[in-house]
């Protein structure tokens, strides 16, 4: 008895178990697959070996490079998730769009010999739809290099990852100035540790200027030619005339116009606007203050708001300059009652006593000018002279 109903239950199991298997086999028969286009004229359906489902369906999975014949390693590995916050596939841009030489596998033999080489092949299917940013980088000195032959110049690619860059706007300061880092790490390092890299990297403060706010995106200008260095003034200005940003930190607003008023600002604007490409030696801002290792002006070692420091700065130009000669400078400030006080009044007693000295003289001048007019072109009227007991005598 107890062996038949073993033998009950072990065939309970074995039905069970055949009715969970054909579930499963439906299953998978009914799941569907690849995207696929099926056509009128076959009914059959085929592979849409142009969906980017089919392309990451490999590219998801590729994990070994592709070798170049330089010896460089292609990859062609791309991360799913960053692919679909990228800004081509949230506007339905398709793989194909940009590989227009692939329609389906095996792809078409790369002729590129270097991984610059593939880039620039690559690149050349991103002006399709960005023509205006493509234009303005063939005139920058990225695109100057890039025209040169150099190697070394970056394509579209080495700074927008078309397989990851998000919206431009999604980006930070400092997510948009590590990208710069990627060729100028150097500079970047530098940059990292003066007052404007440390408050945007470590505070993520967006006052500060990253990269592209002082270089441009797609129209940097060669920053070694004479054109840059005497516009540079107003790349400083930008900010730093800008009160709502400035007031924040009790920062001076009044930089350009002072430094346009003394000899060396006077100087290279009239450069800046007669002879944009002729070379001065009259200081701009970063002669003083440095380029991209700029420092706060109340650093001990080279702050300039310390005596000793704005010497040493001003000796690099002046190298006869004495102790007191920094005792002229007034911080980019113009003198008022509250802020050098005695510079201002000495200024205002000079206002009013030079106005009123040479209108005087200018009324002098004039009154002698005008006696001497009338004396000459003006007779005066014959005068009758009366002597006692004769008669008037006229003259004529």
């Amino acid at each position: 008895m107890k062996r038949i109903n073993l033998l009950n239950i072990g065939r309970i199991l074995l039905l069970l178990t055949a009715i969970v298997l054909v579930f499963i086999i439906l299953g998978m028969l009914n799941t569907p697959g690849k995207v696929v286009a099926q056509s009128e004229d076959d009914p059959q359906p085929q592979i849409d070996t142009t969906s980017n489902l089919y392309c990451l369906s490999c590219h998801a999975e590729a994990y070994n490079p592709v070798p170049l014949p330089s010896g460089e390693s292609l990859f062609i590995q791309i991360d799913v998730t960053d692919f679909a916050n990228s800004t081509h596939d949230r506007n339905d841009v398709t793989c194909v769009h940009c590989h227009q030489d692939i329609s389906g596998f095996p792809h078409p033999i790369k002729t590129a010999q270097t991984l610059h080489e593939y880039q620039l092949q690559r690149d050349a299917s991103c002006v399709e739809c960005h023509e205006v940013q493509a234009n303005q980088t063939k005139d920058s000195i990225h695109g100057q290099l890039l025209s040169q032959g150099d190697p070394n110049a970056p394509t579209c690619s080495n700074c927008h990852d078309p397989h990851a860059q998000p919206y431009m706007e999604e980006l930070s300061k400092t997510e948009h100035s590590e990208v710069c880092a990627n060729c100028h790490n150097g500079i970047y390092q530098e940059y990292a540790n003066s007052v404007h890299g440390e408050a945007m990297i470590k505070d993520d403060n967006q006052d500060v200027p990253g990269c592209i706010d002082c270089h441009g995106v797609h129209t940097m200008a060669d920053p070694r030619t004479a054109e840059f260095r005497n516009s540079s003034i107003y790349l400083c200005a930008d900010c730093h005339t800008n009160a709502a940003i400035m007031d924040k930190y009790g920062l001076s607003t009044q930089v350009l116009d002072t430094y346009v008023a003394d000899f060396h600002g006077t100087t290279v604007t009239l450069f800046e606007v007669s002879e944009p490409g002729q070379i001065t030696n009259k200081a701009v801002c970063y002669d003083c203050h440095g380029i991209h290792n700029i420092l706060s002006v109340n650093d001990p070692n080279k702050g300039l708001s310390i005596k000793q420091n704005m010497l040493v700065a001003c000796q690099s130009c002046h190298p006869d300059a004495t102790t007191n000669f920094p005792d002229t400078w007034l911080s980019h400030y113009i003198p008022d009652k509250d802020k050098y006080p005695i510079v201002y009044y000495v200024t205002l007693f000079y206002q009013i006593l030079i106005p009123v000295v040479l209108g005087g003289m200018a009324i002098f001048v004039l009154s002698d000018a005008y006696r001497r007019l009338r004396m000459k072109f003006i007779k005066p009227k014959p005068v009758e002279v009366a002597v006692e007991g004769e008669e008037v005598i006229k003259h004529d």
